[in-house]
């Protein structure tokens, strides 16, 4: 070969590298660039919501919640002035602001003013003081249950919560015994009134709404739903029970792990429901089984659209469901559009995730009122035809033994990083663990083994 035909095809080569290389980076811009909106408002949103609601120091947060993947490395602005918090990375920036009773909104196409202008309706409290009224209403709690070993109980906690020798980081424990809390215990920076986040669980809750609903009235599981792109084409057929069973059909990535459908449902959009029905079908309704943050906020906006004004809508969680079980410091959060999103964001206290698993526990009555209607928690529980038995609606189960040391009749709220209510009607337990424990990284199975121990 010529010297230069030899510099010729070394030109080549380097122009051939320098374009693949640009090729490259592009691509990796490009794609930094979708992932930026989920990177900084996962940090804003959960961090406002921790401090505000929970209130819980930022050092604390980025240490645990947000320490991990690309989010540990945002830079996390509060403002305590108007309770909002502005995180960066790179070139990314997100803010969310925390209002009262609404809890954090993270902005999306829409503006603070916007936001802020949407009011929570006033209305009455619930007719009781916890301070003065018994379990499960109040906060009077009775030492004089027995049937259990108390020590082995406490040696548990311990492990658990103090040590963590189950894995994972637990926040907070409590366990439920004939409808009588019989341990409960906390890491030294929560107490019985802190709020934490229920993730998915609040899907469960949605469910229990629902069957408020069912029983008033206001509400048919049977129905096809009012939205409107889905009248004339392959969604016409689904109905809110295949909604609440996970089986419309509808085309769902619930990744984590990168940028999916929950991931852009959640921090991205400003209309979580909106997105979620505006997905095609894969499927005919009520024919395959696909777990869907997405499905849930759809059902979601389908509770509000049962109501004449929003004002109604935001008091009925709270009045008709919540009070009723002793339920009265929870914050349900609304997305930008002012639906709740009822597939991740309801804070509640431990104590009060405690009173909403004995209401199914207790066959949906509470005080010995009737809230579920009759029959409500054997449909919850009944698996979906097409879920292998794993999933009721908007329940787990344990039919095929998810949790080996539970009962088959046990059936679970569950939610990302570990937050676990377990119910086992059997052996007349609720057991909630709330904390972070990512990946499965708590081994839920083997604490639920020793938990029966004492009983």
């Amino acid at each position: 070969m010529t010297p230069s035909l030899a510099n010729t095809t070394n030109k080549r080569i380097k122009r051939i590298l320098l374009v693949t290389l640009l090729i490259i980076i592009s691509c990796a811009v490009i794609y930094l660039s979708l992932l930026l909106p989920i990177i900084t408002g996962y940090a804003a949103k959960n961090l406002c919501s921790d401090v505000f609601i929970s209130g819980r120091k930022q050092e604390e947060v980025e240490s645990t919640d947000l320490n991990f993947s690309f989010i540990k490395y945002t830079r996390n602005k509060i403002d305590y002035r108007d309770s909002s918090v502005t995180s960066r990375f790179l070139w990314g920036k997100s803010m969310a602001i925390c209002r009262k009773h609404f809890g954090t909104v993270l902005l999306r196409k829409c503006t603070e003013d916007e936001i802020r202008s949407i009011h929570f309706p006033s209305f009455p409290g619930p007719d009781y003081s916890k301070d003065t009224v018994d379990w499960p209403l109040g906060d009077i709690i009775t030492d004089t249950l027995t049937g259990f070993d108390r020590r082995k109980l406490e040696s548990v906690s311990s492990s658990l919560v103090q040590n963590d020798n189950y894995g994972g980081d637990a926040f907070a424990f409590m366990v439920l015994y004939k409808g009588i809390p019989v341990i409960e215990s906390y890491k030294p920076q929560f107490d019985k009134n802190t709020r934490f986040l229920s993730w998915s669980m609040a899907k469960s809750v949605m469910n229990a709404e629902v069957g408020v609903m069912v029983s008033e009235g206001l509400i048919d599981i049977m129905m096809k739903p009012d939205i409107d792109n889905w009248s004339e084409n392959d969604r016409s057929n689904i109905t809110l029970n295949d909604l609440m069973h996970m089986q419309s059909g509808l085309k769902w990535n619930e990744d984590y792990g990168n940028r999916s459908d929950v991931t852009v449902m959640l921090h991205c959009r400003n209309n979580m429901a909106k997105f979620a029905y505006d997905k095609k079908s894969e499927y005919p309704a009520g024919t395959h089984w696909l777990y869907s943050s997405g499905t849930a906020n759809i059902i979601s906006y389908i509770i509000r659209k049962q109501f004449n004004d929003d004002p109604a809508y935001y008091a009925y969680l709270y009045k008709d469901l919540f009070y009723r079980i002793g339920i009265t410091d929870a914050v349900q959060e609304i997305d930008p559009s002012g639906t709740y999103v009822g597939s991740s964001y309801l804070y509640a206290t431990a104590r009060d995730f405690a009173r909403f698993g004995l209401l199914f526990l207790q066959d949906g009555v509470v005080n010995g009122v009737r809230i579920l209607p009759e029959g409500w928690v054997t449909y919850s529980t009944t698996p979906a035809s097409c879920s292998g038995g794993k999933y009721g609606s908007l329940f787990w189960l344990n039919v095929n033994g998810k949790i080996p040391a539970a009962s088959e009749a046990s059936f679970m709220c569950e939610g990302h990083d570990g937050q676990e209510i377990l119910v086992d009607p059997e052996k007349k337990l609720v057991v909630v663990v709330l904390g972070y424990s990512p990946h499965g990284s708590m081994d839920f199975n083997r604490l639920v083994e020793d938990i029966y121990k004492a009983f």
